[in-house]
């Protein structure tokens, strides 16, 4: 596996930066953003997966890192809980709904994987790399 440098070329942040701004569109161009309650819930969840596989990227160790992908892929499942109560409010029609909820289905895989290859890594993080002088 090649050594990722940046979060921002995470292929898991990738996907859910999409998936958050593909929610915004949803919140609006519908009625969505009217319910202010719900759209809030679904823009926070759904930035917070983005968010937090970059907080952990950024703690520059794999403990750390797998706890806030933990925490991304909670916030996955909370989306997705939340696109139901989107589309049973008749805010997307069920087309949009099932790509979306495939979409963090397939994302809240991704970051499960990731956990586990974080989890069985030697690798400890660059912030346990020693420095040579």
């Amino acid at each position: 596996m090649a050594t990722i440098k940046k979060f921002e070329d995470l292929e898991i942040w990738k996907l859910s930066r999409e998936l958050c701004n593909e929610i915004y569109i949803i919140i609006e161009t519908t009625p969505l953003k009217n319910n202010y309650r719900l759209c809030n819930q679904i823009d926070g969840s759904s930035g917070s997966v983005m968010d937090n596989i970059a907080e952990g990227f950024e703690r520059n160790g794999n403990k750390e890192f797998v706890q806030f992908l933990s925490i991304a892929k909670a916030s996955c499942g909370e989306t997705r809980s939340q696109l139901y109560r989107v589309f049973d409010r008749k805010f997307i029609t069920s087309k949009e709904f099932e790509i979306l909820k495939e979409k963090s289905e397939t994302l809240n895989k991704k970051i499960g994987a990731f956990i586990n290859y974080l989890k069985n890594s030697e690798l400890k993080g660059s912030k346990y790399n020693e420095t040579k002088l």
